[in-house]
């Protein structure tokens, strides 16, 4: 049996600078027999050289379209909306199946390319929970961003563009310097998903700094709303991975509703789905430009931005590769069940293309 060549892609958007496979992660596989190419990257947190160290051949930057039709291209973020077919099975987010605007896009390049995605969202074990996931970091890094943002409120600013950290510890000592700068009371803050790896992080944040943290989970949003508790908490914090079932959180009428609310955090950053639980806002923020004002009096804003973690880039790059490492050994067969499920969602909604 042929093992897999595993290539590494570099990322191709402004300021993602994570990476799913970590050099000695990559030497568990070559030691398992497989072939691994790390592509260069100008950005990438770990750059090319220690995964040559371990073994991996190198490749130049953003050359995965001529990668050898066997290869499976692996990277995180999306890749350029240019339009050609996709020829290579892919390992990335996909974000295609949830009725986003991009993802027939993407689907009709797998199609036109006879590619296959096998979308990291989906890699799931036999209990449906996410193999691996970023979310403990978006969380902790989301956070971050709507705590900014209330600190610039707090001084009738907006908030500056944001950068990476170089680890938690140096973020939380930046945080709690400008939140003492402050002459006003702390906020407070309610998590919907507290329970869950998204919501763990926010409240690790929140605690670190002396913000009081309501959890709500399954149990307080069963009934489905409304929920004129939001509005009551100074920050609101969307940590739910949303589907067809899932309750309005926010209504369209919020900002003109007597409230406390001040800042909008949705870590799980779904704008353009059906199933988007915060109805006031419909894009994503940036980091040059991380708060949407959707109300000026009292104002309310939404920070809304899709790799969060990358504000956070070592950390969440190591800690996610090695949730991932033991499926991506599974490699050796696709017909293993994990790769198997991911397979068959991606032919069910490639058939609807």
């Amino acid at each position: 049996m042929t093992l897999p060549h595993l290539w590494v892609r570099a990322e191709q958007r402004d300021n993602e600078t994570r990476v799913g496979l970590t050099p000695d992660g990559a030497a568990v596989l070559l030691n398992k027999g497989f072939r691994i190419t790390v592509e260069q990257s100008s950005s990438r947190v770990i750059p090319a050289e220690p995964y040559a160290e371990k073994g991996c051949e190198i490749a130049a930057e953003h050359s995965w379209p001529e990668a050898p039709r066997d290869a499976i291209v692996f990277g995180l973020k999306e890749l350029p909306d240019d339009g050609t077919p996709l020829v290579h099975r892919h390992i990335m987010f996909g974000h295609a199946y949830k009725g986003q605007s991009a993802g027939r896009v993407l689907l009709e390049r797998f199609k036109a390319g006879g590619g296959t995605l096998y979308d990291l969202e989906y890699l799931t074990d036999d209990k449906g929970r996410r193999v691996a996931a970023f979310g403990y970091w978006a969380g902790f890094a989301g956070a971050a961003v709507a705590i900014e943002c209330w600190v610039a409120q707090s001084r009738g600013r907006h908030p500056d563009p944001i950068a990476p950290y170089p680890d938690a510890n140096v973020l939380t000592a930046a945080l709690t310097r400008k939140i003492q700068a402050l002459d006003v009371a702390m906020p407070d803050a309610l998590v919907v998903g507290a329970l869950g790896r998204v919501g763990s992080g926010v409240s690790d944040l929140c605690q670190r700094l002396g913000i009081r943290v309501t959890g709500w989970d399954m149990a307080e949003t069963i009934h489905g709303g409304p929920f004129p508790e939001i509005l009551d908490h100074t920050l609101f914090f969307n940590c739910i991975l949303a589907g067809p079932k899932t309750p309005v959180f926010v209504a369209p009428d919020a900002p003109t509703t007597p409230r406390k609310l001040r800042v909008i955090g949705d870590i799980a950053c779904d704008p353009d789905s059906d199933f988007n639980p915060v109805k006031v806002y419909d894009r994503a923020t940036t980091w040059d430009e991380p708060a949407l004002r959707v109300c000026d009096n009292p104002p309310l804003d939404v920070t809304a931005i899709d790799n969060l973690p990358s504000i956070l880039p070592l950390e969440s790059s190591t800690d996610y590769a090695a949730q991932l490492l033991p499926t991506l050994v599974e490699l050796q067969n696709t017909d293993a069940a994990v790769w198997a499920r991911a397979k068959a969602i991606f032919d069910q909604h490639i058939l609807r293309v």
